[in-house]
C-alpha cells in the first residue's frame, strides 16, 4: 500500500474532489474567507483559485502529505495571494494562539483521526470573532443511506486515504468548541452515501 499511498493515492484525491459538484461546493464557501487565512487540508490546493484577492491578505496551508503539498504549491504560483506552508507535529498546528482571521477546512473532517482534537487546535488559533468556513461531506439524515454509509466506511478508509462517510459533522464541530452559525445541507450528485454535504460557518 505504500506504493498505492506515495504515487497513487494523491492523484486519485486530487481528481475526486476537484469533479464539477465538489468544486461547485467550494466555490460558495471559500470566497468568503479574509484577512489571515488558515487552511486545514489544503492537500493539492484546489480550494486556491477560490480566494479573493481583495479579501485575503495571506494564506497559510498545513497538510499532514508531502505529495499533496507539492500539488499546492504548483497552483499557488498561479494566483495573486501569498501562500504559505506551515508544520503539522504530533497533531499541534505549529502557530500561535489566536494568529488567523479566518480557517477554511473543505473535505477534510472526514479523513483526520481525531478531527475533534484537530477542532479544538482550530479554536487555539482562530482570533476571537473569526470564523470557521466549512464545506464537508458527512453522515446523512437519511436511514437507508445512513446504514449504507456504516456499512462502506471500513472498506472505503484504506482505499480513500482514512475517508469516513459516516461522521457527524455539526456534531464533531460543536464537540471542537466551536458555535455553528449557518449550515446548508444537501446531496451532490452522485453515490448517495458518499454525497451528503454541509456548508456553513461557525464561531
Amino acid at each position: 500500500m505504500q506504493l498505492y499511498d506515495r504515487y497513487v493515492l494523491p492523484r486519485l484525491i486530487d481528481f475526486a474532489c476537484g469533479m464539477g459538484e465538489v468544486m461547485k461546493s467550494r466555490s460558495k464557501i471559500v470566497p468568503q474567507a479574509h484577512g489571515r487565512v488558515l487552511e486545514i487540508g489544503i492537500g493539492s490546493g484546489l480550494n486556491l483559485g477560490f480566494y479573493d484577492p481583495a479579501k485575503v491578505r495571506v494564506i497559510v496551508g498545513v497538510d499532514p502529505s508531502a505529495d499533496m503539498q507539492k500539488l499546492a504549491r504548483e497552483r499557488a504560483a498561479n494566483i495573486a495571494i501569498p501562500v504559505e506552508m506551515i508544520a503539522l507535529e504530533l497533531g499541534e498546528i505549529q502557530a500561535p494562539d489566536a494568529s488567523f482571521d479566518c480557517i477554511v477546512c473543505t473535505f477534510t473532517l472526514c479523513t483526520i483521526p481525531d478531527a475533534v482534537a484537530a477542532l479544538v487546535e482550530m479554536r487555539r488559533v482562530l482570533k476571537p470573532g473569526g470564523r470557521l468556513l466549512f464545506c464537508e461531506h458527512g453522515l446523512a439524515p437519511d436511514a437507508s443511506v445512513m446504514r449504507w454509509q456504516h456499512r462502506l466506511t471500513p472498506l472505503w478508509k484504506p482505499l480513500a486515504g482514512g475517508c469516513h462517510l459516516n461522521r457527524d459533522i455539526p456534531a464533531l464541530i460543536q464537540a471542537g468548541g466551536f458555535t455553528l452559525g449557518s449550515v446548508e445541507t444537501g446531496y451532490l450528485k452522485g453515490p448517495r452515501p458518499m454525497t451528503f454535504i454541509y456548508r456553513g460557518w461557525a464561531h
